[in-house]
């Protein structure tokens, strides 16, 4: 019970974190698109936030900007819509498959 009941608030909180980042890179794409914006504290966490999956990507994946459009965001936004779906969905079916706890007669 404990466990069921704490997996499926994890499970909830995980989503909620990923779903949070996403907005981030959301956020520093749209900015990216409005040209050169002074640098404040919000540009700056931005960056902070989203620049080492953003070089990332790049590394790992070269292709990502294609004819001066970088596509890294996109494919960061499906990675992590996909890894959400996994792993909480996996932490859902897990706690609803633990067992109950037994009862054992008190003597």
């Amino acid at each position: 019970m404990i466990l069921e009941n704490f997996l499926r608030a994890f499970a909830h909180v995980f989503h909620m974190a990923i779903q949070l980042y996403i907005l981030v890179i959301v956020v520093r794409t749209v900015m990216s698109w409005m040209g050169h914006i002074p640098p404040n504290t919000f540009t700056i966490i931005l960056r902070r936030l989203t620049d080492p999956v953003f070089r990332f990507v790049h590394r790992v994946l070269p292709f990502t900007i294609i004819g001066g459009i970088d596509i890294s965001p996109i494919i960061i936004v499906i990675a992590l819509y996909f890894f959400d779906n996994f792993l909480t969905g996996l932490m859902l079916s897990y706690a609803a498959s633990t067992p109950a706890t037994p009862t054992t007669p008190i003597y």
